[in-house]
C-alpha cells in the first residue's frame, strides 16, 4: 500500500498540481498586498479619504452602543456588520488573480497553437477521383464508385 501510495504522489500530474498551489497561495498573498496596499488607498482617496477596509455597515449594535470608529471596535463589541469595503477589495483580488490567470491559459494556448504549427502535416492516405469526386485510396489503380481507371 506504500508502494501504491508513492507512486501516487511521484506522478507528475500531483506534483504539478502541489507546485501550482503552492505558487498560487504565494501569488494570492500578493494580489491582496497589491489591493489593500498599492490600489485602494488612492481610490480611497479619490472617493473623499474613504478606507474600504473599515467601510461598513451597522446592522444592530453590540455590548457597546454605537457608532463605531473603525470596523475592529464594531468587531469588538460584538455588533453585526455589513462589511462592504472588505467585500470590495475581494471582489478586486479575484478579478486582479482571474485576470492573471486567463493571461496565463491564453499564452499556454498561443505556445500549444505555435508547436502544432511547427509539427508536420500527416502524410495523406487518400485522394480524390477525378471523375466522379470520391475519396480512395492513395494506392487505387481504379475508383470503386465509377470504375474509371485512374492516372498514375
Amino acid at each position: 500500500m506504500l508502494k501504491d501510495f508513492k507512486a501516487f504522489i511521484m506522478r507528475g500530474n500531483v506534483v504539478d498540481m502541489a507546485v501550482g498551489v503552492v505558487i498560487g497561495a504565494s501569488f494570492g498573498g500578493i494580489v491582496k498586498s497589491l489591493v489593500d496596499d498599492v490600489l485602494m488607498p488612492p481610490i480611497g482617496l479619490l472617493l473623499g479619504r474613504v478606507d474600504f477596509s473599515n467601510l461598513y455597515l451597522t446592522l444592530r449594535d453590540g455590548a457597546t452602543p454605537g457608532p463605531y470608529a473603525a470596523l475592529v471596535e464594531a468587531k469588538k463589541a460584538g455588533a453585526v456588520t455589513l462589511n462592504l469595503g472588505l467585500f470590495a477589495n475581494t471582489v478586486i483580488n479575484f478579478v486582479i488573480v482571474a485576470m492573471a490567470i486567463f493571461l496565463v491559459v491564453r499564452a499556454m494556448n498561443r505556445l500549444q497553437a505555435m508547436q502544432k504549427s511547427k509539427e508536420p502535416a500527416a502524410e495523406p492516405t487518400t485522394k480524390e477521383c477525378p471523375f466522379c469526386a470520391s475519396t480512395i485510396s492513395l494506392k487505387a489503380t481504379r475508383c470503386p464508385h465509377c470504375t474509371s481507371e485512374l492516372p498514375s
